[in-house]
């Protein structure tokens, strides 16, 4: 609209001096070489105007003809660039569906039309890595450290590259040297750090989260405990070596994370040992509010040197009253009991966990105490039954993996910070069922002797095959068996020809090395809890054959000639008749 209005414009400025000049008549007379020219002054003005009209016009036509080679380039190059920019776009949606032949076409038709570009480069190290073309991929990432627009893409493709060929030496490298070249990067500082930590370099690692702490590649929380969890891994390493360097370390790390078990754990042993008692059960409290764990109870309850058992039962007492509502609280205080031979206090402790809560390690406490306080076999024997059938307790699990002891990096992955303490969810049934035999040695070893062989008549022909087998009281709990019946152990005490098998102490965690016999081993693959069996033996052709029929045929469970409760005749009562067991001593 603009355009129009400055046209007519123009076009009524171009009349009106064209009528000024009509209506003012004049001669033009022009003398130039002998020559002379005479015409109207509006005649000259109008041959004048077509004059410079036509110059313009020779002008333009001269300037078109002296650009047109440029022209022509020009108009070639864009249609290249439009096919290359084509290309490229094809081919980046080609790598992202994964269709490595159609990557490669475009990846080749790019390098032809756009042979400098960029990302040229990139789509064919991608098509190269997509067709399986490692070594061309890697070629063309170190041909882009050569430029500085390219450098950061090249290390990244490298890192990446090494990354799938398990190589990590070579994957720090490239990551330092891009972590070098741009600290703002985010992938070099968090890739750094973590092959930092899968190689144990904890001083690398902490340097490294400081400086991603500083361009926020990582939020403050998450900082804190990562290098909370970075300082304790070397206090644990330095503990031995290095006690006031470990009481440094550990120091901080416990005020950065609290609830981080061993910084306290580390922290209140240390101070106990240079006689700072407060500071100790001050450290070790403020974590055991926040996550109790049977390490905290073992180091509050020796954080005061020279103190008697009764003196730590009353530690652990005020401690389990912090936090009333977890399990490791009356545990603590059963252990202390024990140690301090107060058996009501350790049966009082464990009353509320023995209905809805009963783990193996309650299982074992009361076998302690019941073989500690009244030297019964028996009760010790039930109680370890039920341990070997009773929920897990909890233990440092990561990825999977169960440890004794914590860890800063998981064992699988290298990952930090993955060790938990919670119930292990894969089932170890061997571990489990021999955990019997592991307990009636270590109470032998303290001097309560059980009763290692079951009484019983001579195998004679007449008997069933499947009363060669140990009878397994029932009630209270179902346990599988081989033949598919089930039976629910009693409170009396089970009877089983075995020795002692090698197992994991709940406690320790530290192998048995006690030989397991076969009959504890004997067990389904369905089922995690365990059967045993215990056979008469005889040198007679016709208990040896009984023996053999027993052991192919399939287990039937019978009723006990005697009540549970009967623990039947003495060795030395049955003459002529003794078990395996019962000759082998322990």
């Amino acid at each position: 609209m603009l355009r129009l209005v400055v046209f007519l414009v123009g076009v009524a400025v171009l009349a009106t001096g064209l009528a000024w000049l009509a209506d003012r008549p004049g001669d033009l007379l022009l003398t130039w070489q002998g020559y002379q020219v005479q015409t109207s002054l509006f005649r000259a003005v109008v041959l004048l105007s077509l004059l410079l009209g036509l110059a313009i016009v020779a002008w333009a036509i001269f300037r078109q003809a002296w650009r047109s080679p440029a022209v022509v380039g020009r108009f070639f190059t864009q249609r290249r660039q439009k096919r290359g920019l084509d290309a490229l776009s094809g081919g980046m949606i080609a790598v992202g569906a994964g269709d490595s032949d159609l990557a490669t076409r475009f990846a080749l038709q790019a390098r032809r039309t756009l042979p400098n570009e960029p990302l040229t480069h990139l789509l064919r190290a991608q098509a190269a890595q997509l067709a399986g073309d490692r070594t061309t991929a890697r070629r063309i990432f170190e041909a882009m450290l050569g430029s500085p627009d390219t450098e950061q893409l090249g290390l990244r493709g490298l890192f990446l590259a090494a990354e799938q060929a398990r190589e990590p030496i070579a994957a720090r490298q490239f990551a330092e040297r891009a972590f070098r070249l741009n600290p703002k990067l985010g992938w070099p500082a968090h890739a750094l750090f973590e092959l930092q930590c899968m190689a144990s370099n904890w001083p690398g690692a902490l340097q490294t989260l400081a400086v991603a702490r500083k361009h926020s590649h990582v939020d403050r929380g998450t900082a804190d405990r990562r290098r909370a969890v970075l300082l304790t891994a070397q206090a644990q390493e330095l503990e031995d070596s290095s006690i006031d360097q470990a009481l440094a370390l550990s120091s901080e790390a416990h005020t950065l994370a609290p609830d981080l078990i061993p910084a306290g754990v580390i922290a209140g042993r240390i101070l106990a040992s240079r006689g700072s008692t407060a500071k100790a059960a001050k450290a070790l409290e403020k974590t055991w509010k926040l996550a109790p764990h049977p390490d905290l109870a073992m180091a509050y309850a020796f954080a005061r040197p020279g103190d008697s058992p009764r003196d730590r039962l009353d530690r652990i007492q005020r401690l389990a009253r912090s936090t009333p509502h977890s399990v490791e609280g009356p545990i603590a205080v059963a252990t202390a009991a024990i140690d301090a031979r107060d058996w009501d206090a350790a049966r009082k402790a464990l009353l509320p966990l023995l209905e809805n809560q009963l783990t193996q390690r309650v299982c074992t406490l009361m076998a302690r105490i019941e073989g500690e306080e009244h030297n019964d076999a028996g009760r010790v024997r039930e109680w370890l039954a039920r341990a070997v059938n009773a929920p897990r307790d909890p233990a440092w699990t990561a990825d999977g993996v169960v440890s004794e002891q914590w860890a800063a990096i998981s064992p699988v992955t290298g990952a930090l910070d993955t060790f938990q303490w919670k119930v292990p969810v894969e089932s170890v049934d061997k571990g489990d069922q021999a955990l019997l035999a592991a307990k009636l040695e270590e109470f032998v070893a303290l001097g309560a002797r059980p009763e290692t062989a079951i009484e019983s008549k001579p195998v004679t022909a007449a008997m069933d095959a499947s009363e060669a087998a140990v009878i397994v009281p029932p009630k209270e709990r179902e346990v599988s068996v081989d033949g598919g019946a089930s039976v629910q152990p009693h409170k009396a005490p089970v009877r089983a020809e075995s020795d002692a098998a090698v197992t994991t102490s709940v406690e320790t965690g530290k192998p048995n090395p006690v030989q397991a016999r076969a009959s504890i081993e004997r067990t389904t693959s369905t089922s995690s809890a365990p059967h045993t069996a215990a056979f008469a033996t005889a040198d007679t052709p016709l208990v040896k054959s009984t023996l053999s029929r027993t052991m192919t045929e399939t287990p039937r469970m019978f009723v006990s000639p005697r009540p549970p409760d009967d623990p039947g005749l003495d060795d030395n009562e049955a003459p002529g008749y003794q078990t395996a067991a019962a000759k082998r001593p322990l």
